[in-house]
């Protein structure tokens, strides 16, 4: 995305200038809102009737065939050559970050609400945050200020989206009419908590769902060192999670009947998981955990919550209370904390390295200045 600037286009000459945090920033934001509209498409989907491992393996291939030739032609050339140390990799990405991961939320929401499945989501940040701390990839440093303010931030971000689910507190805002009712759409019409369904087991699938999700994160950040085409290592890693579900596949669902998509909606809700929950995402995604961190892109799920909060109000008519308002200020808040954490970490690295460097060319200058004037060896006399 950043690094792609050589193009002639006012638009894209237009995004290049802007600062790269910013890109980030926009990027993540508007990455939380593709998500928030796959969590209300995702159950929309399951009411209908649709197979979880059909909707699942059908976005994957619209996943693939999306990034696929974005792969191939724009990576051509920078696209280190495959070996088998870096299939086994892309195996394991898939098979945590795609087979894992998606499997475990398709089964979990089934069992609960979108509502719930994005707050449970939040824990997201604080997995990520240990698993990168513990595998070295995310510096923490309690005797700084920069690791406490990362710490605080990534608590505060986990507390508020707490306060989202668990404390309603008085109404601040109702709406008059929901979307729904005044312009008729039946896809929204059929959203809710899941009935007769087993919400404890749910809540183990969505605990699943966050760890697999929090480790394709971690695992996503030596991979792309190694193997810097962003595109192509979505592409692998896609590709295997369709071979992997395709053989899960074989195994459940072997009636034809179920790979059928029998209406309009179905079909929506296919292409919305495809193209913007699977290869928009995942694109953008990884793009963020290269420039920003995996810490940088998990913090921002928390903002997920709030999105999911402010679409439930206007489309299904849910009303807003002041515990969505107190939690989105400490979800903003902790935002803030990581960020800055961040920001004077990156400060403090630069400054190390200058100094590192300073002792280095005072040497090599004053080497230069008192070479000629040594006398010459006296072993050769």
């Amino acid at each position: 995305m950043a690094d792609s600037c050589s193009g002639s286009g006012g638009g894209k000459r237009m995004w290049c200038s802007v600062p790269e945090r910013v890109q980030l920033h926009v990027a993540m934001l508007a990455l939380q809102f593709g998500y928030a509209g796959f969590h209300v498409v995702s159950r929309a989907a399951l009411n209908m009737g649709i197979s979880k491992i059909v909707f699942i393996v059908y976005r994957n291939v619209i996943a693939f065939l999306l990034l696929l030739p974005f792969a191939y032609f724009l990576e051509k050339k920078d696209r280190p050559a495959i070996t088998m140390n870096f299939l086994l990799q892309f195996f394991l990405l898939a098979l945590v970050g795609i087979t894992a991961n998606q499997g475990f939320y398709l089964l979990g929401l089934d069992n609960t609400s979108p509502t719930f499945a994005s707050a449970i989501q939040n824990s997201v940040p604080a997995i990520t945050f240990l698993m990168a701390a513990i595998l070295r990839i995310e510096q923490v440093r309690l005797n700084r200020k920069d690791g406490i303010a990362k710490v605080a931030g990534t608590i505060l971000c986990v507390a508020g989206a707490s306060v989202i689910t668990l404390y309603k507190g008085p109404t601040i805002y109702s709406p008059a009419t929901p979307l729904h009712r005044s312009i008729d759409l039946p896809i929204l019409g059929g959203l809710g908590d899941a009935n007769g369904k087993n919400w404890t087991l749910g809540c183990i699938y969505l605990i699943g769902h966050c760890l697999s999700w929090s480790g394709w994160l971690v695992l996503q950040a030596p991979v792309l060192k190694k193997y810097p085409a962003r595109l192509s290592v979505t592409s692998y890693t896609c590709f295997f999670g369709l071979i992997q579900f395709l053989i899960i596949a074989a195994f459940i669902e072997r009636t034809p009947q179920a790979w059928l998509v029998h209406s309009g909606a179905e079909v929506f809700s296919v292409f919305y998981a495809g193209v913007v929950a699977s290869g928009i995402a995942f694109a953008v995604q990884i793009w963020c955990i290269d420039r920003g961190g995996p810490v940088f892109v998990a913090v921002y799920q928390p903002v997920q919550t709030l999105v999911v909060a402010l679409m439930a109000s206007i489309a299904l008519g849910e009303q807003f209370y002041l515990g969505g308002i107190i939690g989105a200020v400490l979800i903003i808040s902790g935002l803030y904390f990581v960020l800055w954490g961040k920001s004077e970490e990156a400060k403090f690295a630069k400054q190390k390295v200058a100094i590192q460097s300073a002792p280095a060319h005072s040497a090599k200058t004053a080497s230069s200045l008192t070479q000629p004037l040594l006398p010459p060896s006296s072993e050769s006399v």
